[in-house]
């Protein structure tokens, strides 16, 4: 089996989230995508992140029609900060290694990727699924090369998708009274509404 991990805060999860998740199984020929909400995310140690249990239900909510979409809370369920190699770790007790992993990153987030936990570990545990964007310089392996030789052995791209949408954008609009329509699923939007999320600014 081949399957694509799609980590994040998903706070909320928006209709970019799901068109990269698409546009992954369809360029690499996964069998399935598992959408991991981050827990404890290290790297944003300073930001105020809604409920986990706000954040998988609405993850639940806007993957109910596809069969080929999958949630996982591991990163919910562990204690302390959420590191990548340790979900890929627990992704492969649970999947088996014959599974062939594809962990689905943006391009902005893999010039930092030398600085992660364990970053050789990862690039053992899964090949890199990199998202590009349109008007994006061509993906320059070159810096990484030089502390985490080989790679580019390791990746994959799958290609430019445009996507205006940001979380960041859809917590300030719902703070603002602002629709949300057509940048998160229906039933994301009825969620925030029922459950009185993102209210007030951050």
């Amino acid at each position: 089996m081949k399957m694509g991990i799609l980590g994040g805060t998903f706070d909320p999860i928006h209709l970019g989230h799901l068109i990269i998740a698409e546009e992954a199984m369809s360029s690499l020929g996964l069998d399935r995508i598992i959408f991991v909400p981050a827990g404890d995310p290290w790297m944003k140690a300073d930001s105020k992140i809604t409920p986990s249990q706000h954040r998988l239900a609405m993850v639940l909510a806007a993957i109910a029609d596809n069969p080929a979409f999958k949630v996982s809370p591991v990163e919910l369920e562990r204690n302390g900060p959420s590191y990548t190699v340790e979900t890929l770790e627990e992704m492969q007790e649970d999947y088996g290694a014959q599974t062939e992993c594809f962990f689905i990153i943006g391009a902005d987030a893999l010039k930092d990727f030398a600085r992660w936990i364990q970053p050789e570990r990862i690039l053992e545990l899964c090949t890199l699924a990199v998202v590009g964007r349109p008007a994006q310089e061509a993906l320059d392996l070159t810096p990484l090369e030089a502390t985490l030789p080989g790679i580019g052995k390791r990746v994959v791209t799958v290609g430019d998708v445009a996507i205006g949408v940001s979380a960041t954008d859809i917590r300030e609009r719902v703070a603002e009274g602002r629709t949300v329509r057509y940048l998160v699923p229906p039933a994301v939007a009825s969620y925030i509404q029922e459950h009185g999320l993102y209210k007030e600014k951050r």
